[in-house]
């Protein structure tokens, strides 16, 4: 039950929960806002089109000069081109989202891929152009709306108002909406009522209250303009405006998310007073691992997992002044931890059975010089998703991080790590007050401490939940 409750952890961790948090918290990937000092902002529509509510929109925008973007459901678009045609030809601009109104978390990528290319087709037959813009259901995105975008840009936005439901009321509609009227701001609403959750009339209200609205906007000198507009200078703002305050905060969500990770599967720290390494006892379950000394690890022996203390790590890659420094410091901590963790194993009678202490990890050089065995994961679901999953949070938390990728990606690949408690204890288990059987000199550093896998803080933020075999 604990492994099964583990791989949901895992499979909802990279699949859905930490894509979705960096794209709505921190716009990792998609646009959600333009510049604030721009006269437009952006109205987006959203499930349609609506045989009832969509006409009667188009004529609204028509009326007051207004553009905008609508984000058709593709079985809706097939059901009613002629509408679909309107759009285009009235100068809006047509994305996708999806052919059936269905999350993308609940979906394997191939299914959505295919959802994504017949609602591209449906536009392509009817308008003669390519859709260039993606807005998922809900704006859920998952792992591979990320890394398999085909050139289109995903669009979310800054703005909602719960006009899908009818008990909003058409006055507090108004009133939302233009507390949110602005330059550079992008507001989702809908001209269908058809989907889970919404009320089939509510479009109606929404009429209503965009007509307040616009005569608003008039009146403020802002204009209503496409997303593919309003996304001309967004890629530059975001580069320069956010790069501080972006990588503290989804550092620390980051680090929450860790903390939670620790309490839901109990892991114990080596050292209490100074975590560094935290551990839990489990059942091996990956393939042979042969040691030197002719015993092999095979499945269902006990071992010790190793995770990394991700908060511990960002501090030491954050005050580090270069990367040699950075290298120092890491295996000074990891060394110093290592003793702790021998001591545990040679004094606790519940671990007398632990074979080894393994974990899954960037580390490898390094790794190498501390006594470990490095393996290259196994060909499969575990290993591809956790090497993309690891890339994709490096992108996010190091300032470089896709220049890293591209220049050393031979080097940033997640690889298991294996040291047999024999030579864990015969290593670094202190023997009354000699201390432990190892110092730095006697492992020096590789000739390049980055590539260690190391030598970066971010390299280390996204290790921890990932270091399980299962």
């Amino acid at each position: 039950m604990q492994n099964v409750l583990l791989w949901l952890f895992y499979i909802t961790s990279f699949y859905a929960f930490i894509p979705g948090l960096i794209s709505r918290l921190f716009g990792f990937r998609v646009f959600r806002r333009g510049k604030k000092e721009e006269q437009a902002f952006a109205l987006t529509f959203d499930d349609g089109p609506d045989p009832v509510y969509t006409p009667q929109l188009l004529d609204l925008l028509q009326r007051f000069d207004a553009k905008a973007t609508f984000f058709v459901v593709g079985v809706n678009a097939e059901k009613h081109p002629a509408i679909l045609r309107r759009i285009h030809d009235e100068g809006h601009l047509i994305g996708i989202h999806n052919y059936v109104h269905k999350s993308n978390w609940f979906m394997r990528p191939a299914t959505v891929r295919k959802q994504i290319l017949c609602t591209e087709q449906i536009i392509r037959e009817v308008t003669g152009d390519r859709a260039a813009y993606y807005r998922p259901p809900w704006g859920i995105v998952n792992l591979f709306d990320f890394a398999k975008s085909n050139g289109r840009r995903i669009v979310l936005w800054s703005s909602m108002f719960g006009d899908w439901r009818v008990r909003t009321g058409v006055d507090r509609l108004t009133r939302r909406m233009l507390q949110k009227l602005r330059g550079g701001e992008i507001m989702l609403l809908h001209d269908c009522g058809r989907t889970l959750g919404a009320n089939a009339d509510a479009p109606q209200n929404m009429l209503v209250a965009l007509e307040r609205v616009l005569i608003e906007a008039g009146r403020r000198g802002l204009r209503s303009v496409r997303i593919d507009e309003l996304a001309g200078g967004a890629v530059e703002m975001n580069a320069t405006h956010s790069e501080g305050w972006f990588k503290k905060v989804i550092v620390r969500s980051w680090l929450l998310y860790e903390r939670a990770f620790h309490t839901l599967f109990r892991l114990e720290p080596a050292n209490p007073q100074e975590p560094m390494l935290h551990f839990r006892r489990r059942k091996y379950k990956g393939q042979p691992v042969d040691f030197a000394d002719g015993v092999s690890l095979v499945k269902g022996d006990d071992v010790l997992e190793l995770h990394f203390d991700n908060e511990r790590l960002y501090q030491i890659g954050s005050t580090a002044k270069t990367p040699m420094h950075v290298a120092i410091q890491m295996i000074r901590s990891v060394e110093k931890q290592l003793p702790d963790l021998a001591a545990r194993l040679a004094a606790d009678s519940q671990l007398e059975k632990v074979k080894a202490v393994y974990g899954v990890s960037m580390i490898n050089r390094g790794a190498e010089k501390l006594g470990f065995m490095v393996r290259d994961l196994p060909s499969g679901l575990f290993a591809s998703s956790s090497k993309l999953y690891l890339r994709l949070l490096l992108s996010v938390i190091h300032p470089s991080g896709q220049e890293r990728l591209k220049r050393r990606s031979d080097v940033l690949v997640p690889k298991l790590i294996v040291m047999p408690v024999s030579v864990l204890t015969g290593r670094f288990l202190k023997n009354d007050s000699v201390g432990s059987g190892m110092t730095l000199n006697d492992h020096p550093l590789p000739e390049h401490p980055e590539e260690m896998g190391m030598g970066t803080a971010s390299a280390q933020t996204v290790n921890s939940s990932t270091s399980t075999i299962a």
